[in-house]
């Protein structure tokens, strides 16, 4: 999922000739969600590529760029200027999808770590956001109040300046509120006789805790991605973000191996906070990524890392990373304001 920031940058690249831009590249991170073969519905399966773009993204990658596995980050960060062209390739959440994913990735010899919502993984519990565009797309025409929202009419106003107006909403509840609003969502749906909604798109279906072990096994690195998806920022309690720093990698020690790095869900200037990246850090963590754009080499604090998000098509995308420095100075202002 791309920010309106991301997407405006990705369209600058594709201006830009390639070639002029990738020898100022310095290290970096990219991140993608999910891969499928058919979108049936985009907006609501917004995590999403298309798995013939996605292949077409990842050769570009092999060519311009030295994908490394994570083990190489502290090494990158000790010389960066000798990886240039080092690049981390992530992917967020656990969709079950990944297993095509990783078979592309084999194929192409290209490392990259999972980060898990260790919540969803065994379960068929999908993500807060897929479950709240769900109803903001196909509850029934009509007037809902949901708590702590209010009302929502999609009898009058239109149907997607409500989607928007809700979801910006809902991510600036604390946890408790957020899961109350997401069960009346789903109440409305199963009332409406939409319960098996979910099953319609199996693309947001999560990995069994024996997928995950499967990666793993295949070289994979597993990081945690909090326990619940929500954002970890100053909305939570110190008692949720503490659970959504040690649960996850907790869980993942046990059923698969060592979890050392953390990716924070949404993970943008309003989704992480100070007592975040500290309870993350307090967990015991070697690293943690954001989702702000920039490079590694610029980062002052490894607990809040630069990450840039792969946008849906691979037209432009080596000059995009290559002009991944263009976000250090507001990622650096992000780091010294959360000390």
């Amino acid at each position: 999922m791309t920010s309106l920031a991301g997407r405006a940058f990705a369209q600058t690249a594709r201006l830009v000739p390639q070639g002029a831009v990738l020898p100022f590249a310095r290290p970096a991170a990219v991140f993608f969600h999910g891969v499928e073969r058919q979108l049936d519905d985009p907006a609501l399966q917004n995590n999403h590529h298309e798995r013939e773009a996605f292949v077409a993204m990842m050769r570009e990658l092999r060519a311009r760029f030295d994908v490394l596995p994570l083990a190489a980050l502290d090494d990158v960060l000790k010389a960066p200027r000798k990886y240039g062209r080092a690049l981390f390739l992530m992917s967020d959440d656990g969709y079950a999808n990944l297993l095509d994913a990783a078979d592309i990735l084999e194929e192409l010899q290209l490392p990259w770590t999972l980060f898990a919502s260790t919540r969803h993984i065994g379960t068929t519990e999908r993500n807060p956001m897929f479950r709240a565009r769900a109803f903001l797309r196909y509850a029934p025409i009509g007037d809902y109040v949901l708590p702590h929202v209010g009302q929502v009419d999609f009898r009058t106003r239109e149907r997607g300046h409500e989607e928007t107006r809700v979801i910006a909403f809902l991510k600036t509840l604390g946890a408790e509120r957020a899961r109350e609003v997401l069960d009346a969502m789903d109440d409305v749906l199963t009332e409406a006789g939409l319960a098996e909604l979910a099953s319609l798109f199996p693309s947001d279906a999560f990995l069994s805790w024996a997928q995950v072990k499967s990666l793993a096994r295949r070289g994979v690195a597993i990081g945690a991605h909090a326990h619940w998806h929500w954002p970890m920022n100053a909305r939570q309690t110190p008692e949720q973000l503490i659970e959504q720093a040690v649960l996850p990698k907790r869980l993942i020690e046990t059923e698969v191996g060592p979890c050392a790095a953390f990716a924070y869900p949404f993970g943008n200037v309003d989704d992480v906070s100070r007592e975040a990246w500290h309870a993350v850090r307090e967990a015991g963590y070697a690293c943690a990524f954001t989702t702000l754009s920039g490079t590694l080499d610029a980062s002052t604090n490894r607990f809040l890392l630069p990450r840039h998000a792969l946008g849906s098509r691979a037209r432009g995308l080596s000059a995009e990373i290559a002009m991944l420095r263009a976000g250090n100075r507001r990622l650096q202002r992000w780091q010294e304001g959360l000390r």
